[in-house]
């Protein structure tokens, strides 16, 4: 009986670290929630007012964090891949669809989004650029 119990339990023990092990690692420098602090002609304060931010804190899912934004109405959902050489790829943009009087920001950063190709992470400041130079910076929510 002892011998069955110790197989069984071996045999669980076995299973479950292989389980453990295939579990993505968080990266905690990128997955984090950015409150958005410099974007084009807005104001900081605008961008404070609205509540803007990226949250990168979601599930890993075949090498993708599943990401969503917010600009102040709508929320924005993406999956964003992260690659050691600063490079990152955003895919699978959407959004729901309520009328909102700030718009024009959802869209202009939603459009901005799409064409992101690089990011650095700096202390506590995440920077993605696109579109020939252009920048977004974040600082990180958790930051005093």
């Amino acid at each position: 009986m002892k011998k069955i119990l110790l197989t069984v339990f071996s045999i669980l023990w076995f299973g479950l670290s292989l389980n453990c092990s295939s579990v993505p690692v968080k990266n905690h420098q990128i997955q984090r929630e950015w409150m958005l602090v410099s974007f084009e002609d807005y104001s900081k304060e605008d961008l404070i007012r609205n509540n803007a931010k990226i949250d990168l804190t979601s599930t890993i899912e075949n090498g993708k964090i599943k990401a969503g934004a917010f600009m102040g109405c709508n929320r924005i959902f993406f999956a964003s891949e992260f690659k050691k050489d600063g490079k990152v790829k955003i895919s699978g943009i959407g959004a729901t669809e309520m009328t909102c009087p700030n718009i024009k920001l959802e869209d202009d950063f939603s459009k901005s989004l799409k064409n992101v190709t690089n990011y650095k992470v700096e202390g506590h400041f995440l920077t993605l650029t696109y579109d020939r130079g252009n920048a977004m910076k974040f600082v990180a929510a958790d930051w005093d």
